[in-house]
């Protein structure tokens, strides 16, 4: 099985290219008002079209309005939308694309409630998109359920291989980083993405 890796954050095209030059299989692209690397529609646009049959594009929204992330998608194609908040189970189901739903931490209740989702954890208190390091091997739990489970939550490349290794037996379905491979910010570095995916056939072969 291939640990599939998401750079998410993703800001301009040229990061979009270097992002599948390193091995990306998923890119998020960040429609959340506030945060730093949330995108108007026109820099969505060319990101999306820019690497259109590379790698899967994923449209991140946080407790949106339903409208919105129609608006959004009318615009900009995608393959699949991960909600980041507290979005309830009705608001999930109704989206047409495959979902990616977060959870704070290896939550067994809440992960129940999205059958129908791939599930990102992260940081239990933190909440996402904070970059905050966690204890991922209690992911582990999820995964021998059957649940297809993201790692997120302040990895990198050095910390990548620890999370992977630390859930188990079963690796999970993939990973996401944002903050970790960034040289400044809004940018993704080169280097730092191929480390990471680097890091991850590295423990996958250990597994």
């Amino acid at each position: 099985m291939k640990v599939r890796v998401k750079f998410c954050g993703i800001t301009h095209p040229d990061d979009a290219r270097a992002a599948i030059d390193a091995g990306a299989d998923l890119i998020g692209l960040n429609f959340v008002p506030g945060t730093p690397r949330c995108l108007g529609l026109a820099e969505a646009v060319a990101i999306a079209e820019a690497v259109a049959g590379q790698v899967e594009r994923v449209a991140v929204f946080r407790d949106a309005d339903p409208y919105d992330i129609e608006r959004v998608l009318r615009r900009i194609e995608v393959e699949r939308v991960q909600l980041h908040g507290d979005e309830p189970e009705e608001e999930v189901e109704a989206i047409e694309l495959p979902t990616i739903k977060a959870l704070r931490g290896a939550d067994e209740e809440a992960a129940a409630l999205y059958p129908g989702s791939i599930l990102l954890l992260d940081h239990p208190t933190e909440g996402g998109g904070r970059g905050r390091a966690w204890d991922w091997s209690e992911a582990g739990v999820l995964i021998e359920h059957g649940y297809d489970v993201i790692l997120a939550g302040g990895l990198d490349a050095e910390k990548v291989q620890q999370a992977i290794e630390g859930v188990g037996d079963v690796l999970p379905w993939g990973v996401d980083v944002a903050t970790g491979v960034e040289s400044e910010p809004r940018r993704k570095d080169v280097a730092k993405m191929r480390a990471f995916v680097e890091a991850v056939r590295r423990a996958e072969s250990a597994g």
